[in-house]
């Protein structure tokens, strides 16, 4: 196998690493959804009443955690901090491999600020 070659299979597995981890998470999740509706359909079938508190077992209940939006903002931005890191530690004396490390972690900071002023704009409001 040549460099030219390498080098283009290298982008090429990146984003089907990011593909194949995508359609894995979402696969997933549809499955466990349909195995808690065929779980409560075969118990109505049965004449199974269903409270609130096997439902809420099961996974059905919607409520949100008061934390989600800080956590899934803090999990964000020290993504971007690994990312700059990552472009940190590369050895190039041009500089030109952080610079473009800070601009592809410019997404999930962003991404991550969003997230808490999401936070802090719920926080204020009544229920």
């Amino acid at each position: 196998m040549n460099e030219d070659t390498l080098e283009l299979l290298v982008p090429f597995a990146f984003f089907l690493l990011i593909g194949v981890s995508l359609w894995m998470v979402l696969h997933f999740r549809a499955r466990k959804a349909l195995e808690i509706q065929e779980t409560v359909r075969f118990a109505l079938d049965k004449g199974v009443e269903l409270s609130p508190e096997l439902l809420e077992r099961l996974g059905v209940d919607n409520s949100q955690h008061p934390q989600k939006d800080f956590r899934n903002g803090i999990a964000w931005i020290m993504t971007a901090v690994g990312i700059a890191l990552f472009g940190f530690f590369i050895p190039d004396p041009s500089h030109n491999a952080f610079k473009a490390m800070l601009a592809i972690a410019a997404l999930p900071l962003v991404a991550g600020l969003s997230y808490l002023v999401m936070h802090r704009m719920a926080r204020h409001q009544p229920a």
